[in-house]
């Protein structure tokens, strides 16, 4: 063998029956791979290895083979024919080089070779097309290349039977066709080079055609020959002038591969089979996902496989452009990215129908849905569900070929014979306006709360996940653990309790607690959240469409479509055929799925009915599924719509259409319809009675002290009230704040201001409350000693606000009390009073935010466009305050008795250890 200088994934795509197998057989055995020719119909083909292929004479399960040509390495990957498999051919596509389309001469182009063909144009994969079986009596070359041309692309082109000079004229003629620049060079010179030949294949400009019978090995040298000729392949693997390859490879540094399969071999071990496709792999090294993934993950390498057929070797290391199977990783999936790569587009094909799977009397459900899920890592297109209300196990299948796999599968590992019921249809939910939901969690000792934003999208878009919110209003560690609960599950909606898509969901806002937070907090209110928006939203049932292609002698047309008609489809006119006309569109999949043998029996076996999953669409028939389905998404016990919230020690449930006054943040949605969700600074987002995330530092009120700020705010106060006195001597304190100066830029964020209604703050805090009782006095100054700490750390400006209502004579009083402003309101004023003053004075010029619990001082506050935050939030704040003081002192004195050690007397620093203890004692 030559030396390997060229890699290339090559994969082999076909409708069922049309010989891809039999091809994979002739490839192999003509470049040494193997000896013999094996045969489908003898079951002893290289590629299928499973009994239950060599049985049905299908191929189920994508398997791969190494051989060499030339001095190309290829890895040649055989993928299923059938449509109920075509799950496991699609997760091939994506990490595929090059394929070869292989079309039936004597059947022409069938239903599933167009889904094939709409799939490779997705994923942008160059194509060869070998037409086959070309050896049986009634094929028409020239018939089948128009077909070709006219079904799925002008670019495919005859590359075979160049004998003569004519026969190479007409043939740059055609390729000249398919691309202007290639016309004109074509016309400058009179010819195309291999190169330029190449280019416009990997570009799927031209897609090569080759005839030939692969079972007598007729025209598979020449396309043997042809895809050696006009594919370049460097030695790091990627294609030499592609453009848009179908593997969309990471240009950057460092190790990067992508999962496309996962498997278990006789032995039980789990197989993640992947392409690399940057940088070199080794034993032991250690793997992680990508950066995109919410949940990340690190694992060590095992052991390195490359498969052919069913025997494999292990290898110490693999390189860019190989595919190997690895041991020791337990958390990938099928078209995860790997280190620099990306993830893969999320599957264009779904299950569409719905089986209940029946176990024998004497098989523990529990463990049977243990194995089933196993398998469902295996095979993602095989949904398994538990119902946890009725107790049963339900799968989600493409159709009825898979349930007998399915079930064949079941037997040989686990040994359990299982059943299935006749099946239902997938049904599926969307909204259809934008709408905020929210979600609280807080039972004793636990406290979580998330605000979403749901939006309908676009048809087939599925679910996605995006993030506004800022990272000092809700820490990124718990902005990543909300997205990775969204994502975890399969949401179902409020009509039917089907699973949602097509919907984009966006994290507005969220709160944590310093203390009580956990991560299963936030996966209560994230599930909350989305179920109370789908309350409020209009939603839609979706359920899945065929798109059909009917065939029928002209005189039965009417009677087809008047059957279309009563299936609820939708057709184009029909197109004449020779005798036959053909029919296109698209039917709900409920009303088709049977039509097969009406078709047959109607037509005598003369028309034909191909089927193709095109989406999901509005349900034909909603309020009758509705009825029948009859679900109560308020009694859906697995999946709350309401919240938990507490009050005096202990949660009490909140339904849904009352969760919104409860919550402690202020609504976001009309901000986010607005645009300035995303542009919302943090002091906006804080103030917007949005609390600070455990664990991150950050202020609720952007601003910082400054003792010039102090002239303005009398000035202010002057121009409202007049010049005021100051009655209270005995117990002001001279100290100020530190007067550094703050440029012109910093003094533009200093105003924020945070007014505090004081008595109403004593009798909201427990504490304070219990201590005015006894002296209200000692309340006050409690009070002023707290806000002092709490503007030191914040850095906003304080105004506190006593008002003396019931105090005869008494004037307006402003005084300093360390780096806070307070009030005493005149005689017969309340604080409310002023409060309203204050704010409406400064409300449109500074941003301003009242803390306080009065109801009427609040609907005032709103509407001179200031702030709230209650007086709980606001104790909350200050709990949060204290304990990162705490946190930070700690920090310091840490500092402070290292630096001692290290650069003083160790008995000194002893000393002044055992000083700060008996201080803190008898504090």
């Amino acid at each position: 063998m030559g030396e390997v200088r060229r890699y290339m994934t090559l994969g082999i795509l076909a409708h069922v029956d049309a010989g891809k197998t039999t091809l994979s057989e002739s490839i192999l055995y003509l470049s040494g791979k193997i000896r013999t020719l094996g045969r489908v119909d003898h079951q002893d083909a290289f590629l299928d290895t499973h009994v239950l292929e060599r049985n049905r004479g299908i191929t189920i399960f994508s398997k791969q083979a190494v051989l060499e040509l030339g001095n190309t390495k290829v890895t040649l990957l055989d993928t299923p024919g059938h449509v109920d498999f075509s799950a496991e051919m699609e997760r091939t596509l994506q990490v595929l080089d090059c394929a070869i389309l292989v079309i039936s001469g004597a059947d022409g182009v069938q239903g599933h070779t167009r889904t094939l063909w709409k799939l490779l144009r997705r994923y942008r994969v160059p194509v060869f097309v070998f037409v086959n079986k070309m050896d049986q009596e009634g094929t028409d070359r020239d018939r089948l290349l128009g077909e070709l041309k006219q079904s799925l692309s002008d670019g495919i082109t005859a590359f075979d039977l160049i004998e003569e000079k004519q026969d190479l004229e007409e043939f740059y003629e055609n390729i000249a066709m398919c691309d202007e620049v290639a016309l004109e060079s074509y016309l400058q010179e009179g010819a195309l080079s291999d190169e330029k030949i190449t280019e416009l294949i990997h570009r799927r400009k031209v897609f090569p055609c080759y005839f030939g019978s692969a079972l007598k090995l007729e025209g598979v040298k020449e396309l043997l020959a042809g895809m050696e000729r006009y594919t370049h392949w460097n030695p790091t693997g990627r294609a030499g002038g592609v453009e848009e390859s179908s593997c969309r490879k990471f240009k950057g540094e460092g190790f990067g591969a992508r999962v496309f399969k996962i498997s278990r071999d006789g032995q039980g071990n789990r197989l993640t089979h992947l392409k690399i496709t940057n940088g070199m792999l080794h034993v032991k090294d250690m793997l992680q996902n990508s950066g995109e993934e919410a949940e990340k993950w690190e694992e060590k390498v095992n052991q390195i496989r490359i498969y052919s057929g069913e025997k494999y070797e292990t290898v110490q290391q693999a390189e860019t452009g190989d595919i190997c199977a690895v041991t020791g990783l337990t958390h990938t999936y099928p078209g995860e990215g790997i280190g620099t790569e990306r993830r893969a587009e999320a599957p264009k094909l779904e299950p569409v129908l719905n089986y209940r799977v029946l176990f024998p009397e004497n098989v523990h459900v529990h463990t049977m849905l243990q194995h089933l899920r196993m398998l469902e890592e295996e095979d993602p297109m095989l949904r398994v569900v538990w119902d946890e209300e009725l107790e049963e196990t339900h799968v989600q299948l493409m159709g009825e070929v898979q349930t007998e796999v399915l079930q064949s599968v079941v037997e040989e590992r686990f040994g359990v014979r299982v059943s299935f019921d006749s099946g239902s249809i997938v049904y599926k939910e969307t909204i259809q306006n934008t709408v905020e939901g929210v979600g609280h969690y807080e039972p004793l000792r636990h406290y979580a709360e998330v605000h979403l934003i749901l939006e309908p999208g676009s048809p087939g878009s599925g679910l996605v996940f995006d993030t506004v919110c800022s990272e000092d209003v809700l820490d990124r560690n718990w902005q990543r653990l909300i997205l990775t609960h969204l994502g975890e599950k399969r949401h179902r909606g409020v009509l039917i309790g089907a699973e949602i898509t097509d919907m984009k969901i966006t994290l507005a806002a969220g709160r944590a607690h310093l203390k009580h937070t956990e991560g299963g907090d936030f996966r209560q209110s994230t599930y909350r959240a989305v179920r109370q928006g789908l309350m409020q939203a209009e939603s839609v049932l979706l359920e899945p469409y065929y798109e059909f292609r009917l065939t029928v002698p002209q005189e039965m047309v009417g009677r087809a479509l008047t059957d279309i008609q009563r299936m609820y489809g939708e057709f184009a006119p029909p197109v004449t055929e020779g005798e036959f006309a053909v029919i296109s569109g698209s039917a709900p999949v409920s009303e088709m799925r049977a039509y097969q043998r009406e078709v047959i029996s109607f037509t005598r076996g003369l028309g034909s009915l191909s089927l193709v999953f095109q989406g999901y669409a509005p349900c034909h028939n909603a309020q009758a599924v509705q009825q029948e389905v009859g679900y109560d998404p308020q009694g859906d016990m697995e999946n709350p719509t309401g919240s938990v919230f507490c009050s005096h020690g202990a949660g009490f449930y909140v339904p849904w259409d009352q969760v919104p006054d409860h919550m402690h943040i202020a609504s976001r949605l009309p901000r986010f319809l607005a645009g300035e969700l995303e542009e919302e600074t943090d002091a906006e987002a804080l103030a917007g009675r949005t609390a600070v995330s455990a664990g991150r530092r950050g202020a609720s009120y952007g601003g910082s002290y400054d003792p010039e700020e102090e002239k303005e705010l009398e000035e202010i106060f002057m121009r409202t009230y007049g010049k005021v006195e100051s009655k209270r001597p005995g117990w002001r304190r001279e100290i100020h704040a530190s007067s550094g100066k703050t440029s012109g830029k910093q003094k533009e964020n200093l105003r924020e201001y945070l007014l505090v209604d004081g008595y109403n703050i004593i009798h909201a805090w427990e504490d304070l409350r219990e201590l005015a009782k006894v002296n209200i006095e000692a309340a006050r100054g409690r009070l002023m000693d707290i806000l002092c700490n709490y503007q030191g750390f914040k850095r906003c400006t304080m105004i506190l606000v006593f008002d003396a209502y019931n105090v005869e004579g008494d004037i307006l009083e402003i005084q300093k009390y360390h780096n806070i402003h307070v009030v005493y309101t005149k005689e017969a004023e309340t604080a409310d009073q002023y409060i309203e003053k204050v704010v409406h004075e400064i409300g449109r010029k500074y941003h301003v935010t009242v803390a306080t619990s009065d109801g009427v001082e609040q609907v005032v506050t709103l509407g001179q466009g200031g702030t709230l935050i209650s007086a709980r939030e606001f104790l909350e704040e200050v709990r949060y305050v204290e304990a990162a003081i705490r946190e930070e002192a700690k920090a310091r004195r840490e500092s402070v008795k290292t630096y001692l050690f290290d650069h003083v007397d160790e008995d000194l620093a002893g000393k002044m250890e055992k000083v700060r203890l008996g201080e803190e004692e008898s504090l």
